[in-house]
């Protein structure tokens, strides 16, 4: 009987709590990985590519409807599109390509903003104060270009968006 009391005794004696000092070591450990973790994911830098990505969709939508509203009007491209050689601005008021109710809703649902400006799609064309964030031009050769001035560096490069048929 001997034999198992000096057992229990060894077992009892290597048992051992958790001290303040191993939970401090076991969070600062834990703290670091985290950080190790958010430096390694860069969420800037995927917002910035998903935001980029958005204005790449974004632009191809309006220049499928612009195109779209051309084909069903002989060609015509809608009524207030900057001249040949000339960019403008795609917001509602003198001096912008205010297209808005020549292709939405009819060609597209309603037209995209870029994600810089946080606001909703222009889906009412009588709100006399939309902007899109996005040029609309029309070059030399009668291509129409959408473009997104707006777009965030990736990696300090700054990648140009636009999309010309």
């Amino acid at each position: 009987m001997a034999k198992k009391d000096s057992i229990k005794n060894i077992i009892s004696k290597t048992r051992s709590t958790f001290t303040l000092t191993d939970l401090l070591v076991a969070i600062g450990i834990l703290g670091i990985s985290i950080v190790v973790v958010l430096i390694v994911s860069n969420p800037a830098k995927k917002i910035a590519q998903a935001d980029n990505n958005a204005r790449k969709n974004d632009v191809t939508t309006i220049l499928n409807a612009i195109h779209l509203y051309a084909q069903n009007h002989n060609g015509n491209l809608p009524e207030n599109m900057p001249a040949k050689g000339a960019s403008a601005e795609l917001v509602e008021g003198t001096g912008g390509a205010d297209i808005c109710a020549d292709i939405s809703p009819k060609y597209i649902a309603e037209i995209p903003t870029d994600p810089s400006l946080h606001t909703s799609a222009v889906s009412d064309c009588s709100i006399k104060t939309y902007n899109t964030g996005y040029l609309v031009s029309v070059d030399s050769n009668s291509r129409i270009i959408v473009s997104a001035p707006g777009v965030e560096a990736v990696n300090g490069i700054t990648p140009a968006i636009s999309v010309t048929r």
